[in-house]
């Protein structure tokens, strides 16, 4: 039997990458109808031999991933989808909002992409790429997670940027700190989100502020946005509290495919703390810990982010992950 590598062994590739000056804007996107479901579906023209699929975070969408999939590009085209209540994909009526159903939903989309696809996830989406690599192998090629929504419980003010998001989602004060929220314009309400996430919130550059601000005003007219946010958190914190088997402790185990776990040292939403556990448990895992990086290292340090996961790629190619 081989030895596994050493855990913070992680290749970088030297393929050169795209330039990402001037910022490229968001990608085309369309609805695609992914069983009964709805989605909105950004597409990164590219390669599809083995296609990349990127699912974003709680509170995020496809745009998350702009940067990132240009820079594959030229090596896998891909696909991010709005996961339901997200974006601008309503949910269909009676979804659950649990990571499980996310998963479902996520591993349709993949069946119709053309499996096996390189699969990412970030926060809430590693999460649930974690369930569809562990559930559904034959479906993922290689897994990278970023900052992935591992059980992490502590009570720690500072990983929130304003501290009545602490509150927002609990019964009797939540209807009215989220008043509070909703009074706040689009751009300041985007500008709390690049605080929380990016450990230096002025790399995020004024275009890209523009196209959060923009994105934060659609959803506000979104009826079902809110109430998808709330059911989505308080799954997270279910997931979060289940034991035995169907923990997500107890469901890296079973992830089969080469997979790269990525955290940002400064991180304060998911803890650094969580990282090498988190590597540790998945059988063909390698990490990379970014220093000054926050939750999002694929929108904070795309580049580097992109180096690492062409490295896993050629060297899953070259039989040597």
């Amino acid at each position: 039997m081989r030895a596994r590598p050493p855990l913070t062994q992680v290749p970088l590739s030297n393929r050169a990458l795209p330039s990402l000056d001037p910022v490229p804007p968001p990608w085309p996107a369309a609805f695609e109808e992914v069983g009964t479901a709805r989605l909105h579906v950004r597409r990164t023209p590219g390669p599809d031999d083995v296609p990349a699929v990127y699912v974003h975070g709680l509170g995020g969408s496809s745009t998350n991933w702009t940067d990132l999939a240009a820079l594959l590009a030229p090596v896998a085209g891909g696909t991010a989808p709005d996961l339901p209540g997200f974006g601008c994909s309503e949910p269909e009526e009676g979804f659950d909002f649990t990571l499980q159903a996310h998963a479902d939903v996520v591993a349709r989309h993949i069946e119709a992409v053309g499996a096996p696809v390189h699969l990412f996830g970030n926060s809430m989406g590693g999460a649930i790429a974690l369930l569809v690599a562990a559930q559904r192998p034959e479906l993922v090629k290689t897994l990278t997670l970023i900052s992935p929504a591992v059980p992490d419980r502590r009570p720690d003010p500072r990983r929130l940027s304003d501290p009545r998001m602490a509150l927002a989602y609990l019964p009797l004060v939540g209807a009215r700190v989220r008043a509070q929220l909703a009074a706040l314009g689009p751009r300041e309400r985007a500008a709390q989100v690049i605080k929380l996430c990016f450990a230096d919130p002025s790399r995020f550059p004024e275009s890209r502020l523009d196209e959060l601000t923009e994105e934060h005003g659609a959803r506000a007219g979104f009826a079902w946005a809110a109430p998808a946010m709330a059911r989505s958190t308080f799954a997270i914190f279910r997931a979060w509290s289940t034991l035995g088997k169907a923990s997500l402790w107890s469901v890296a185990p079973r992830v089969e495919a080469p997979t790269l776990v990525v955290w940002g040292r400064d991180d304060r939403v998911i803890s650094v703390k969580r990282a090498v556990r988190t590597a540790r448990a998945i059988p063909r895992a390698r990490l990379l810990v970014l220093p000054r990086t926050g939750h999002v290292a694929q929108m904070e340090r795309p580049v580097v982010v992109a180096k690492a996961v062409l490295g896993m790629w050629e060297h899953v190619e070259a039989g040597t992950w």
